[in-house]
């Protein structure tokens, strides 16, 4: 019987208390396992290796993306830094220009100590031109944080293919609900798992999901090794969030598209990036200098980093999530101090714009 997603993840982790019964499933917070006698095992020996709670949600959220393995640790960096650890010292790539703050530091420290080197791209048109088989993969975010930058996942799954390179696909933006980068060709997809897949602002967590089953046992090998591992209970808290995230995600989407209606009428918005799916919205403000005394007069509007959670956030990435860019690299592609990202919650949308207008007001 093939079910819906809203079912199969409502239902996560139900069945798997095979003793009690137990509707939820349990929380396993013991760090060691006893072995039954010398040279057996009940398949569980350390807490870093693997947990019967963390086998719980990786399965969940392989099959959320149509993998064959997934892996969940401690951070959405500490994911990207997994995947980085696949790769040969002195490695190339090539990433999206428009990158989240957090990555951009990571591969400049990564540069600085020659352990990979990185080139950016903004279109396909340019990473064709910059593709060669010295590139050990691409790396991209569609859309693009946040600059809302849509690039098409199949066609650079293409390009990468033919000159030998992997495809690693940032999906936090817009999740497996509305796109599925290993369907698309991708070979790996990350998240942070902290934004829409928790969806509560409680949970720090990454997630890393392999296409095929060789790949994701190496990643579950380095794992180990290294240890970015996500604690039992945020494993419990995460299962227990993915059960409404349909619900969570079509309602956050829905309040995005309406908020973006409102503000693409309203005279103090230069500019509203949208791409008509998900829950982040980026507006560039005609008058910069403005800012602050709007900031400061939202009421409903939390300003505060991070995004994808079921309040609703706005963020000034200037000072905030990108300010590890260098201002004439980040303003150089589009990302100006005009700038501000908006993530979208479950409120009422009513009250969402009220209060955008509200303190909009201060523009008049």
């Amino acid at each position: 019987m093939t079910i819906d997603t809203a079912t199969f993840l409502a239902q996560l982790g139900n069945h798997s208390d095979q003793q009690t019964g137990a509707i939820s499933p349990p929380i396993y917070l013991s760090t060691t396992f006893a072995h039954p006698e010398l040279g057996q095992s009940t398949g569980y020996d350390y807490t870093r290796t693997k947990n019967p709670t963390r086998d719980i949600l990786e399965a969940g959220l392989a099959e959320l993306e149509k993998g064959a393995r997934a892996v969940v640790t401690s951070s959405g960096m500490s994911a990207i830094a997994l995947i980085f650890d696949l790769f040969a010292s002195g490695s190339r790539f090539l990433v999206s220009r428009d990158l989240y703050g957090g990555s951009f530091r990571y591969f400049a420290e990564l540069e600085k100590s020659q352990r990979a080197f990185f080139d950016t791209f903004s279109t396909v048109t340019e990473l064709s031109e910059k593709l060669t088989d010295e590139v050990t993969a691409v790396f991209l975010e569609t859309p693009t944080n946040p600059l809302m930058t849509v690039t098409d996942i199949a066609e650079t799954a293409k390009l990468a293919h033919e000159q030998g390179a992997l495809l690693i696909v940032d999906n936090t933006f817009l999740t497996p609900l509305r796109q599925l980068p290993l369907e698309e060709g991708a070979d790996l997809v990350i998240h942070s798992g902290t934004k829409f897949l928790s969806g509560h602002n409680d949970i720090l967590a990454g997630v890393v999901i392999a296409k095929d089953a060789p790949l994701g046992e190496r990643l579950n090998y380095l794992a180990n090794t290294s240890g970015p591992t996500l604690s039992s209970f945020d494993t419990w808290l995460f299962i227990r969030s993915l059960k409404t995230l349909p619900l969570r995600f079509e309602r956050q989407e829905a309040n995005a598209k309406e908020v973006g209606r409102f503000l693409r009428a309203h005279p103090a918005i230069k500019e509203v990036l949208y791409p008509n799916a998900g829950a982040m919205i980026s507006i560039r403000m005609l008058d910069e200098t403005k800012i602050s005394g709007f900031l400061a007069a939202l009421k409903v509007f939390t300003f505060a980093e991070s995004l994808g959670g079921v309040e609703s956030l706005i963020t000034y990435p200037t000072t905030q999530t990108h300010a590890d860019i260098p201002q004439e690299v980040r303003e150089s592609y589009g990302l100006t101090p005009d700038l501000l990202r908006i993530s979208i919650g479950i409120e009422s949308s009513k009250d969402l714009i009220d209060d955008l207008e509200n303190a909009l007001n201060i523009f008049k």
